[in-house]
């Protein structure tokens, strides 16, 4: 029962990671307020993503997981997970007719979090 806790631990310090950073961004969204080609924000927010997997890796150089096989797997479900939630506060922002950015929606959270996971991912010992 320990490993079981110990991994899922783990996966949830990386979702929390990638969360934290894309909340983040999100205070940079006043920024680029902007509407832009969708093709060229997937672009600007995997570039975004990777920036913060640079940042994480300084701030936290070790990987939450150290499995390679879970990391693989980690790999895929992270930016899921992270999207996912990100996706949640986007309808729950837009139910409660507050502001909702590019990165409120599934698809741009999840080209950010892949992004950053890659990043951790080939970095972190």
């Amino acid at each position: 029962m320990e490993p079981l806790l110990e991994l899922l631990l783990q996966f949830l310090s990386e979702v929390l990671l990638q969360v934290l950073f894309e909340l983040g961004y999100r205070s940079l969204a006043n920024t680029f307020k902007r509407d832009r080609n969708p093709v060229l924000s997937l672009i600007g927010y995997g570039l975004w993503g990777a920036i913060a997997g640079v940042i994480s890796l300084w701030m936290f150089p070790a990987a939450f997981i150290t499995n390679y096989a879970l990391k693989v797997i980690n790999l895929a479900a992270t930016p899921m997970a992270a999207a996912c939630l990100m996706a949640l506060i986007g309808l729950l922002r837009k139910k409660n007719d507050r502001e909702v950015i590019k990165l409120d929606h599934f698809g741009y959270a999840f080209v950010f979090a892949l992004a950053m996971s890659t990043v951790r991912f080939l970095g972190a010992k």
